[in-house]
């Protein structure tokens, strides 16, 4: 009958086929190729009757299965002008001369044609019938799948970028020759493996927990940035790896796929970018942070406070001593060792590798054989990336410093000579115990700027304090050791230089005895400081000796001094010069732009002298002039400089009043009221020295 079904035979007599199992509970339906293509099966019988359609059959050529069973499908489907041709084709099938795959048009029940990819094969059933299955698709369709899929696998195999396609269990079903590269591995060996399996130096867990949450979420990761290594000897690598979500046509998840893009040639751009910015950093901030002062020790501590802990965990700064003695290098009783001072050490955190380094103000005698000495000796940076055991001695002072360099894990050592003005100063000890990485040559380039940089500041301090010393002993020296004594009076005198280490001053005093008994005191300060000041202090000195000598009042010994400080040049000093008469118990006082004395006496508040200031010594043109008052028994008369009372932070008439209220306290000896005003008036890191003179008058 035209529209009977053939009845599918039974395994056996009376026997209905077994029913497929159940699909599990929440399966999802079946989807995939097939469906995107549509295809559509159809069967025929041996005389050309549609005996089987599917419902793809129904879609693709719009007849429902009762319209199409039992009718001929060349009559139903095929338009007459080819239906020879079909029937044709047909019986060359069912005599079993091969399958036959092509494609014609097949008229739509609306009456349009559509062109159809068609594959027929016979088939025999067990009760030796034969049939014919024809698989079609609509052309179109098909094209456009086969140029997806050769699109898609052609930029896959040629993309420069690696892909790769996980399953579900995360083991690879497939990678482009771009992954192949990538990972140093073939595609034949990725197949089927995890990827600890492929890349051992990963950290696979990590990497399978966020495909498993792209899985779960369908969230995608993007361009997510990783580092690390492919073999033991690769090196660090650098990827941007993306992960997807792959999910069948019916939304089935079946695994992951990664794209994977090698920038380790940028990552280690940008990392030697950041080291360079890391270096240009360091030595901007050493710029600032080292040579704040001229301060030797100062100088070394800040050069160490740099160092740490962003090139090494430990530091040393040494200094050849020579450098600082005048010597020259080889001078003692061993020309091979090296004499070094140790200006400062500095650790990121307390270690025994602290105090294996030498004292701060000890000097260390090394051989050549040690490696800082090598690297003052040859003037090259000396570099241990890896320190042995074998290496502590020659790095540590002793046998107890090595095995303390043992303990503290010391792993890596760098020494850098100080070199200014091309002259070897001294070295920069740089060790690494805590901070894993061993020094490198960038370490080594860093180290050498930072230590070209603070050897020009510790030269300059250096220099600084050898002059500073030199001004120093020659003031002290132009300064009175002991003044004489003094009819009538009792001296009290100190002299201090500035505390900061900024210049010595031309700060002086002085007591010159006169004819009759009677005694000049004096109290100056050149202006400016260094050498300079000190030489024009010892020639206003010389000369104020000169002219008190001749029994000149005070008024003509400044009128005469002037005129000396102007024969000077650019010479400038305040000055005030006192006589006093015992026997007539007057004193006759002058000033040239100096601070006002302090008259004190018992029972009356301590009071400054109101003299006539004028103007300082070298100005020329303006007279001086001479104030007379009584000096009573136990009056006292106190001459300083301003070193003593100004300061930044508080006007001049503030702190003469705090001087006076000082000495407004209970009577006591003038050797304990100088020490009295030098500890609270004078500030440790004062810029300006000191000179003061305390005269008592007695029966």
């Amino acid at each position: 009958m035209a529209d009977a079904q053939p009845t599918p035979p039974a395994d056996g007599p009376g026997e209905e086929p077994p029913a497929a199992p159940p699909p599990p509970a929440g399966t999802p339906s079946a989807g995939g190729l097939l469906d995107v293509l549509g295809v559509a099966a159809v069967v025929l019988d041996a005389e050309g009757r549609i005996r089987l359609w599917s419902p793809q059959a129904a879609a693709l050529f719009g007849y429902s299965a009762e319209e199409a069973l039992g009718r001929y499908a060349a009559t139903l489907l095929v338009s007459e002008e080819n239906r020879d041709e079909v029937l044709g084709l047909f019986a060359r099938v069912m005599a079993g001369e091969g399958a036959w795959a092509g494609s014609f048009p097949v008229r739509h029940r609306d009456g349009h044609h559509v062109l159809v990819e068609f594959r027929n094969m016979r088939l025999q059933a067990d009760h030796g019938g034969m049939f014919a299955l024809g698989l079609a698709s609509e052309q179109a369709t098909l094209r456009r799948v086969e140029r997806d899929l050769a699109l898609s696998l052609r930029m896959v195999d040629q993309s420069p970028i690696g892909l790769a396609v996980l399953d579900a269990d995360l083991r690879y079903v497939l990678v482009n020759p771009a992954l192949e590269r990538i990972n140093g591995v073939s595609s034949e060996r990725h197949l089927g493996q995890r990827i600890g399996d492929i890349l051992p130096f990963l950290d696979a867990p990590a990497v399978e927990a966020r495909m498993r949450e792209v899985m779960e979420t369908g969230v995608p990761v993007l361009d997510n940035f990783t580092t690390g290594r492919i073999s033991e000897d690769s090196g660090e690598r650098a990827w941007l790896v993306s992960i997807y979500r792959l999910e069948d046509q019916s939304s089935r998840v079946i695994g992951v796929a990664v794209s994977v893009v090698d920038v380790t040639e940028q990552h280690r751009a940008a990392v030697s970018a950041a080291h360079a910015r890391r270096r240009l950093s360091l030595i901007a901030d050493a710029s600032v942070r080292i040579g704040t002062t001229l301060d030797l020790d100062i100088t070394a501590r800040e050069l160490a406070d740099v160092a740490v802990p962003e090139i090494a965990d430990i530091a040393a700064v040494d200094v050849l001593d020579t450098v600082l003695t005048g010597g020259r290098p080889g001078d003692g009783p061993d020309e091979r060792a090296v004499r070094f001072r140790a200006l400062a050490v500095k650790a990121g955190y307390r270690t025994p590798a602290e105090d294996a380094a030498d004292p701060v103000g000890d000097v260390a005698l090394y051989r050549t054989d040690r490696l800082v000495a090598r690297c003052a000796r040859t003037a090259r940076p000396v570099l241990v990336p890896h320190v042995t055991p074998e290496d502590l001695p020659r790095i540590a002072r002793d046998e107890e410093a090595a095995r303390q360099l043992g303990e503290a894990g010391v792993h890596s050592y760098l020494a850098v000579p100080l070199i200014a003005r091309s002259q070897v100063l001294g070295t920069l000890d740089l060790k690494r115990a805590r901070n894993p990485v061993p020094f490198g040559q960038d370490d080594v380039l860093l180290a050498s700027e930072l230590a070209a940089h603070a050897a020009v500041s510790i030269d300059n301090a250096r220099w600084y304090q050898r002059q500073r010393h030199a001004a120093l002993a020659l003031q002290r020296h132009l300064l009175p050791q002991h003044p004489p004594a003094a009819p009538g009076l009792d001296i009290a005198y100190r002299y201090q230089p500035a505390g900061a280490a900024d210049e010595t001053g031309g700060d002086w005093f002085d007591v010159i005895p006169l004819s009759g008994d009677r005694t000049a005191l004096v109290v100056g300060d050149v202006m400016g400081s260094g050498i300079n000041a000190a030489a024009t202090m010892g020639q206003l000195r010389a000369t104020a000796r000169a002219l008190g000598r001749l029994g000149l009042d005070p008024a003509t010994v400044l009128t005469h001094l002037d005129a000396a400080t102007a024969d000077l040049g650019e010479a400038m000093a305040t000055c005030v010069y006192a006589v006093y008469d015992p026997h007539s118990r007057l004193c006759h006082i002058a000033t040239a732009g100096h601070l006002p004395p302090v008259h004190l006496r018992s029972g009356r508040h301590p009071r400054l002298l109101r003299l006539t200031t004028a103007v300082p010594l070298g100005v020329g043109g303006v007279p001086f002039h001479t104030t007379a008052f009584t000096l009573g028994e136990d009056d006292e008369l106190v001459l300083y400089t301003d070193g003593l009372v100004e300061t930044r932070d508080q006007d001049i008439d503030t702190r003469l009043l705090t001087l006076t209220d000082l000495l407004a306290g209970p009577h006591r000896p003038i050797e304990e009221t100088c020490d009295l005003l030098l500890s609270a008036l004078r500030r440790p890191d004062t810029h300006d020295d000191v000179a003061l003179l305390i005269a008592r008058a007695h029966a």
